[in-house]
């Protein structure tokens, strides 16, 4: 099927993204110490059932490493490009915010999300963002704040503490190709089975989901990484 397939990939474009910078330019360091924690809640958008995540984060995040504990609790596999759109109250615009791309997509550069803190935009009166995955599939995610809360020494963060459901697979065509899939699965008879059903893996579940199999990745190791 056409529609399982992706258009861009990060790799593709992280020459464009890194262009001339220097290692001093971006190396990532681990985050400084936090006594804030922010509660957000992750839905992917156009899903019935509902997909979603909350997940708890330092307050000295970045939008990078927001983006990437997203990631993890969702359970995308990061090989394509992102961003956000939010607010910011500092400027009186709304910011784009990812890997930048050298202008992709004709609204102009984006803004490198590992020098973008979250604290500098998200607030209580200014709480939600939209988090876009895989450029050609489209997956948009609604990024709610829910609470900012004190931090508590005997727990590690980031950390997923609730959610439902599977994340649909990388490259099955966004919404309309992940409903399409469930239902060619579903049906023994489609004469498309076999193949999505291999494609997907036999023990795809769309309904399993539990926060305690969520683990996050180092979102600076991996920027280091993507950047070297």
């Amino acid at each position: 099927m056409d529609a399982f397939r992706g258009a861009w990939s990060l790799g593709d474009l992280l020459d464009d993204a890194v262009g001339e910078s220097s290692e001093e330019e971006w190396e990532a360091e681990v985050p400084e110490d936090y006594d804030d924690v922010y509660q957000f809640k992750v839905s992917l958008k156009g899903m019935k059932p509902p997909i979603w995540r909350r997940i708890q984060v330092p307050g000295s995040y970045t939008f990078w490493d927001l983006h990437s504990a997203i990631q993890d609790a969702m359970g995308w596999d990061d090989y394509h490009m992102h961003a956000f759109e939010i607010f910011n109250p500092s400027v009186g615009t709304v910011d784009r915010i990812g890997m930048p791309t050298g202008d992709l997509d004709g609204f102009g550069e984006d803004l490198p999300g590992w020098k973008m803190d979250i604290a500098d935009c998200f607030s209580p009166e200014n709480s939600e963002a939209k988090y876009e995955y895989d450029f050609g599939d489209s997956w948009e995610h609604k990024v709610k704040l829910e609470k900012i809360l004190p931090r508590q020494e005997d727990l590690e963060y980031p950390r997923c503490i609730a959610g439902k459901r599977a994340c649909p697979p990388e490259d099955c065509g966004g919404v309309w190709g992940y409903i399409d899939l469930l239902e060619i699965i579903n049906d023994p008879q489609h004469e498309e089975h076999e193949e999505m059903l291999e494609w997907v893996g036999e023990d795809f579940d769309p309904d399993d989901f539990s926060p305690d199999e969520v683990f996050f990745g180092n979102p600076r190791q991996r920027l280091n990484f993507r950047m070297s």
